[in-house]
């Protein structure tokens, strides 16, 4: 899938620069470090030259200097790698024989631009990079022909951000990042990983083909040999007319935020996502103040006051009794059901025998409570919680999630009333 945006409503006009004079490195971004082209494509890797033709003729009202990367990473699946070698490495009739890849790089240097040291780029495993992941079954590797599946997609992630970290983790390099090819999929998962591990040095990227050039399959860059490409409705177009800029997408380098979860060995992108969920749910709580009463079913978040169904309370109530006692968290919620239930025993055994209102003594609390009544429990103390909005609501980012069976706040935030 091809997610080049198109530029709307601004006239074409001719996107090659004229050039006698070479343009040497010195005119270039001036990088001492290697500035490495990572994207991820899919069946239309037309992305790669649009994004480093883009770089290479930047807006002359910009002030910004032509950039070529010293080499380009594709990340992809099996299916993305054959798209790449058929649409930019074989040669073609209408480029009189010549690659795409071969003529893009012909087109640059005829300009007058310095190739030396640039644009390394070819359909080796180090230079296109499937994702691979590990068959149950047989315990083996193998590479994903696409992404069709959770399992898939989790194992994708943690490709993605493997190679992310092994380039940023390195001083000695630049990224700068395509989100334009591929699945959706693919680019909201590259944009996840800059956001854990990218640095303020590095950049995220989108490209912008003006119309109707964003809808041609044949075409690549604006100076590409073989004259003009035919529309479906017709009409031919010269590719010198196509417009071509680059959108920089921010995003927030949480590294610096988390320096101590995102400074660990690298695992799987959904422990690493977990590692940082932690991070920002023990900076929600510096801020709570949460006040947990016994004998009825209520409590106060910072001063704002909630009433709870009896068994979302006696949830609430056993993880912060738990909390403030200092115990450990549950890995899984299944895991702590035992321990719930003897809470809830001990709760029934507390209420005042001559008073059948009591909250302990409802008939929601006679039953053993099972993991999918766990669930729902949880669920509605969480909606309830965001329903107050504000800084009180913050205390959902505290509940349970991803199985973790625990209430994520400091003890001494947690009052505790009879």
């Amino acid at each position: 899938m091809n997610k080049r945006t198109t530029l709307p409503g601004k006239p074409s006009r001719p996107s090659r620069v004229q050039s006698t004079t070479p343009r040497q490195k010195s005119e270039f971004i001036n990088h001492k470090s290697e500035i490495v082209f990572l994207a991820v494509t899919g069946m239309s890797p037309a992305v790669i030259t649009e994004t480093l033709w883009a770089l290479a003729h930047p807006p002359a009202d910009t002030g910004e200097a032509p950039l070529l990367p010293h080499r380009i990473v594709v990340l992809t699946t099996t299916a993305g790698r054959r798209e790449v070698e058929a649409q930019l490495f074989t040669p073609r009739s209408s480029f009189g024989g010549v690659a795409v890849w071969d003529a893009f790089r012909a087109s640059l240097a005829a300009e007058g631009f310095e190739l030396a040291g640039r644009l390394r780029f070819g359909t080796t495993p180090d230079d296109i990079r499937v994702f691979t992941t590990s068959d149950r079954s047989s315990g083996r590797t193998v590479e994903l022909d696409d992404m069709r599946t959770p399992a898939d997609n989790e194992a994708a992630a943690s490709f993605i951000l493997e190679q992310v970290r092994g380039f940023v983790e390195d001083p000695d390099k630049v990224v700068i990042a395509s989100l334009a090819g591929g699945r959706k999929t693919m680019s909201a998962l590259l944009y996840a990983c800059f956001s854990l591990i990218g640095r303020d040095t590095d950049r995220l990227t989108h490209v912008l083909v003006s119309e109707p050039f964003d809808q041609l399959r044949e075409f690549n860059f604006p100076a590409q040999p073989g004259g003009s490409l035919k529309h479906r409705d017709g009409t031919a177009h010269d590719p010198a007319a196509a417009r071509i800029e680059i959108a920089d997408v921010p995003f927030v380098p949480l590294r610096y935020l988390f320096p101590r979860e995102l400074g660990r060995p690298a695992g799987g992108f959904m422990n690493l996502v977990e590692s940082c969920r932690a991070g920002v749910r023990a900076r929600v709580a510096e801020g709570l103040k949460l006040t947990v009463e016994r004998s009825r079913p209520e409590i106060e978040i910072n001063g704002s006051r909630l009433r709870l169904a009896p068994r979302e309370h006696l949830v609430l109530l056993f993880m912060a009794e738990r909390a403030k006692n200092g115990e450990p968290a549950f890995a899984l919620q299944k895991d702590g059901l035992d321990a719930l239930g003897e809470f809830r025993t001990e709760l029934a055994r507390e209420a005042p025998k001559d008073d059948w209102s009591d909250w302990r003594r409802t008939d929601s609390l006679k039953a053993a409570i099972e993991e999918q009544d766990l669930r729902r429990a949880l669920s509605s103390l969480r909606e309830k919680i965001q329903s107050l909005g504000g800084d009180a609501a913050a205390l959902a980012t505290c509940l349970p999630a991803r199985g973790r069976f625990s209430l994520d706040m400091p003890g001494p935030l947690i009052f505790l009333k009879p």
